[in-house]
């Protein structure tokens, strides 16, 4: 690369990825993989984006992982469910590609020291298949750091606080205006893919497309304001399905800074009882039932309770202690007195909960995952109400990540990958859909910008 009249020239590099989030990451080793050359722009003064906050795990199927566990699943059951738990709204071809890709994605990531060695079960799915770190640690700050050191051995240059303001068409293919540190810098490439995350931060965006929750919380980083979304827009661009925005039903929001309570810990075993004390919703429905059942309490929120059991298959759940977000006690009794609760009725709960579990039938809300009896103290609560979390809508894409236009139209050049693109989840993403997704088509962006 060299400088030549306020333009870098590159010479040297053929892609620009735009953000360094677990999608930009993987698109950029797959380009390296290839034998192209390639940068990373991101806007950030640290990589990662929101995939540092995702906690759950990694969807798969037909996995060896899943065989050694004795879980026989298919990419069609895969399919079937997602597209179910998406309102049947998802892009047909784009869930296609992705339901058959996983598998492939999860040996992708071993050459890499990535080995999702732990399975675990999360809302909208009939079987384990959320592949997640041995140790069961949170898997986005996990992935970014393997991944973010493969790019570092790889000499890909990821260049931070650098934010787009700017992205045209050239003859040769594509110019950037970037701002870095109160400085104008130009760069030229052949192609460019979209990594730049979704607009869940976005208040001004959030009131626009989904004004029902302008006054939520939300799980989202700051960074995640949706400009993938306008500089695809400003090229022709079509953006779609920008209403679906997914509010996640269990976010810790007492203290200024929100903390979203991973699925896992409803996977491994946890229920959810109202301020009386009371089960109301099957905890491994999906996303936006659990979070419309929370939201019709009367005080619109809802306790998580767990015992040591499960406080140990959850990693995250000893930051979460750390930072003051669990109570804990070593009764039941004891437990609902701290969260102000009637402990007959709670402990009245948890008895119908382990008969429920023995008997391997959930005679009230139908559950069928994540069954285990909590009856080994202590005993923990953590306070949860809803918060915006993901933005289903972005830029329209095909399956092979090509930026399509206002007529279906593939616009040269042009790639997205991740939250920023949009079709895939219908109107509600599954839990653990979104890394899988950074994964698969991050690859594919990859894939198909390489392309001579």
């Amino acid at each position: 690369m060299f400088y030549l009249g306020g333009i870098y020239m590159n010479d040297q590099v053929e892609t620009i990825i735009i953000g360094a989030g677990c999608a930009g990451l993987t698109a950029a080793l797959q380009v390296h993989e290839i034998g192209k050359r390639v940068m990373i722009l991101e806007k950030m003064l640290k990589i990662g984006g929101n995939s540092m906050r995702a906690s759950s795990g990694m969807n798969a199927s037909e996995t060896d992982l899943q065989l050694k566990n004795g879980i026989i699943d298919s990419s069609d059951q895969f399919y079937d469910e997602t597209f179910q738990a998406g309102g049947k709204m998802n892009d047909p071809e784009l869930l296609r590609y992705f339901t058959t890709h996983t598998n492939s994605a999860i040996e992708w990531l071993k050459q890499y020291g990535i080995d999702l060695g732990d399975l675990t079960t999360l809302g909208g799915m009939s079987c384990a298949r959320t592949h997640r770190p041995t140790d069961t640690s949170p898997i986005g700050a996990y992935l970014v750091k393997k991944l973010a050191a493969a790019v570092e051995k790889a000499k890909i240059e990821i260049k931070t606080d650098c934010k787009v303001i700017k992205l045209q068409r050239t003859q040769a293919g594509y110019q950037i205006l970037v701002n870095q540190n109160e400085q104008q810098l130009h760069f030229e490439c052949q192609n460019v893919i979209l990594a730049t995350g979704g607009f869940g931060a976005s208040r001004r965006l959030i009131s626009r497309y989904a004004p029902q929750y302008a006054d939520f919380k939300t799980t989202n980083q700051v960074g995640a304001t949706g400009d993938g979304l306008e500089l695809a827009h400003n090229l022709g661009a079509q953006l779609i399905q920008l209403n679906l925005v997914q509010i996640h039903p269990t976010v810790q929001q007492d203290n200024p800074h929100t903390y979203l309570i991973g699925e896992t810990v409803r996977g491994e075993g946890a229920i959810l009882v109202n301020n009386n004390g009371k089960r109301f919703v099957n905890e491994l429905t999906t996303r936006k039932k659990v979070s419309n059942a929370i939201i019709a309490q009367p005080t619109g929120h809802a306790f998580l309770i767990l015992d040591q059991k499960v406080f140990q298959r959850v990693k995250a759940l000893e930051f979460y202690q750390s930072v003051g977000l669990v109570k804990q006690a070593d009764t039941l009794k004891a437990l609902a007195d701290q969260i102000k609760i009637d402990s007959q009725v709670l402990n009245e709960t948890i008895t119908e909960w382990n008969t429920a579990v023995e008997n391997q039938k959930d005679a009230q809300f139908g559950r069928q995952t994540g069954m285990r009896t909590l009856d080994t103290a202590p005993f923990y609560a953590i306070h949860v109400a809803p918060a915006v979390h993901y933005t289903m809508g972005g830029i329209h894409i095909d399956k092979e990540t090509h930026v399509l236009d206002e007529n279906g139209n593939i616009i040269p050049g042009l790639f997205a990958a991740g939250e920023v693109a949009g079709g895939l989840h219908g109107n509600n993403r599954v839990g653990g859909n979104s890394i899988a997704e950074t994964i698969v088509f991050g690859r594919q962006a990859g894939i198909q910008s390489s392309k001579d």
